[in-house]
């Protein structure tokens, strides 16, 4: 079977990877671009929490593949299944290869429910939900709306995960729900999260406790879900005193995260398991025609889209010059953002770099997003939906472009 070349191959048609192709022909137009992506549909994932909390239809959250891959781009509509980087080579999952001279890594990151004995034959049943999943976030709201009394559990496992900030969000749309009806008395509410803090930026946290404490939730710090028996009703925690099994009405749960098999079993995987790239450049350690962003990516950020919203002008802008053997320009500050849904119509907007370093986006005059408010969630519901359709995707750097990268 023949190696197909291209200038450039990209993994993964999620943000992160729609998003750097953009940018690259933005730059460079006509470039020879290919997508490895097996997926039919793409999906807007930070919609799914407000699907979750009754704001968004699922379906606004979902488009066709087709529709926003760049025009121009040769979409390979397979699964990658090795990488073979020092013949510049991909093997797809048909046992064909591909050729390049640029590849960038941004296959995200596997949901692992198996790991969670008993969880994946009771998913979106006997009040189990996720809203890590499309198909089950409307699940969420169902049981929501249902739940008149009695037990409701959110969980968070064990870093990394994609959005830090999604198991709680979760919990504060629904404990809004339950206050506004009425009903919140008569639940109790735990957040079982494995980590030992309420969230990782400390500036954050007073907001966050003040909605702890409004509405009455129980915080179950060093918690991790292990099993759950969904017939039963019942959730299995690990703790630092030992196991402890609970009972439930409803359980969200958030899937222990780790990298893509055929990635942490590659060469270009650090030790744990995600593609092995220097934080700032996104350019991989050991081979400079490789770059890595989103989810994969081994930089200690936290894994949201706008991040990869911030990187995929970063990996646009070096992994040009690579093409002419050429080192890279432009850096990444570690830049992160997760609008906490703390009620329905405020938002506490969390934005951060490396370290833990606020980087808002806007004067603390316009939006202090250590504090609760109402124009974030205008940013969140209205706005940024729109930017990461007609913008990001297409290579419009708003709110993230190469004014703001870091000379290296």
């Amino acid at each position: 079977m023949s190696t197909i070349k291209h200038k450039v191959v990209i993994i993964g048609g999620g943000a992160a990877g729609i998003a750097t192709a953009a940018s690259m022909l933005k730059r460079r137009p006509g470039l020879d671009i290919a997508i490895v992506e097996p997926s039919d549909t793409h999906a807007y994932q930070p919609g799914w929490t407000m699907v979750g909390g009754g704001v968004f239809d699922v379906a606004t959250t979902l488009r066709p593949m087709a529709k926003v891959m760049p025009r121009g781009v040769t979409w390979v509509k397979q699964a990658c299944a090795s990488f073979q980087p020092d013949r510049n080579e991909v093997t797809l999952a048909d046992g064909s290869t591909l050729g390049y001279e640029v590849l960038i890594v941004a296959p995200g990151i596997r949901l692992a429910w198996e790991k969670i004995a008993g969880l994946e034959a009771t998913l979106g049943q006997n009040g189990v939900t996720s809203n890590y999943r499309a198909d089950l976030a409307p699940y969420t709201w169902e049981l929501v709306q249902q739940l008149r009394a009695g037990r409701a559990i959110f969980t968070q496992p064990p870093m990394p995960i994609k959005c830090a900030g999604a198991p709680q969000k979760a919990m504060y749309l629904a404990c809004d729900h339950w206050r506004r009806a009425g009903v919140l008395g008569d639940i109790t509410v735990e957040f079982r999260n494995a980590g030992a803090v309420l969230f990782g930026v400390a500036d954050y946290v007073p907001a966050l406790m003040e909605y702890v404490e409004k509405y009455g939730i129980n915080l179950e710090l060093g918690s991790n879900l292990v099993a759950i028996d969904g017939p039963g009703r019942q959730a299995t925690f690990a703790t630092e005193k030992g196991e402890v099994t609970v009972d439930f009405d409803m359980i969200h749960v958030v899937p222990p995260q780790v990298a893509p098999q055929f990635l942490a079993e590659s060469p270009l995987a650090a030790p744990s398991g995600f593609v092995e790239v220097d934080q700032h450049t996104l350019q991989h350690v050991r081979y400079p025609n490789v770059f890595g962003l989103g989810d994969a990516g081994s930089m200690p950020n936290a894994k949201t889209a706008a991040a990869a919203r911030k990187q995929a002008p970063v990996v646009a802008v070096n992994a040009l010059p690579q093409l002419e053997g050429k080192g890279p320009t432009a850096g990444y500050d570690g830049y992160g953002s997760c609008p906490l849904t703390v009620e329905r119509g405020k938002i506490v907007l969390a934005e951060f770099g490396y370290g833990g370093k606020l980087a808002p986006s806007f004067p603390t005059w316009l939006i202090d997003g250590t504090r609760p408010a109402r124009l974030s969630w205008m940013l969140k519901a209205d706005l940024l939906p729109w930017i990461y359709w007609n913008g990001m995707l297409k290579g419009r750097e708003w709110l993230a472009g190469p004014g703001g990268l870091i000379a290296q």
